[in-house]
């Protein structure tokens, strides 16, 4: 395990979620279940208590700590996309396995973790240091969900999407 490592808390799904991390992004896999030893407060000796993976490349550790805390939107995933087909297949995976959309380019999986599916374009844009291109394309993401790369890139130019 290597020193920094972020713990995601779980309600007995560390390890099926670290399976769909690990079976969705590249640089990602799980690299060790853990059960219990003993018995603990949500679970029996002999249940996967933790679990050990990466995703792309970031290491974690799934927690299966019980009901009392959940997720929330104050830490996310960014994944960084090079192209919309990139960018639909993410969010797609995530929404699609009983996960939500949300605005901006956010999403949350089944689990309640957040994922800020990213394209670059979107980054560049944003940061273009022609603030009124940069507006334009931030004024265009606020309208979405999904971001739309083409759009992003025709509000940055000052052009409509045809």
């Amino acid at each position: 395990m290597t020193k920094n490592v972020i713990c995601l808390w779980y309600d007995g799904a560390a390890e099926e979620a670290a399976n769909f991390y690990a079976k969705t992004f590249p640089n990602s896999a799980v690299t060790a279940v853990h059960t219990a030893p003993g018995d603990f407060p949500s679970g029996q000796q002999g249940q996967v208590l933790t679990v050990e993976f990466t995703v792309a490349g970031v290491a974690c550790l799934g927690l299966n700590g019980g009901p009392m805390f959940k997720h929330s939107e104050a830490f996310s995933f960014v994944i960084v996309t090079e192209d919309q087909a990139e960018t639909d297949r993410y969010w797609n995976a995530i929404v699609g396995n009983g996960g939500a959309e949300s605005a901006c380019g956010w999403c949350k999986d089944k689990w309640g973790l957040s994922w800020q599916i990213t394209p670059r374009v979107l980054l560049e844009a944003t940061t273009d240091p022609d603030r009124a291109a940069a507006k334009r394309a931030f004024d265009a993401m606020m309208k979405m969900k999904k971001i739309d790369i083409a759009t992003i890139e025709a509000a940055r130019r000052g052009t409509s999407r045809a």
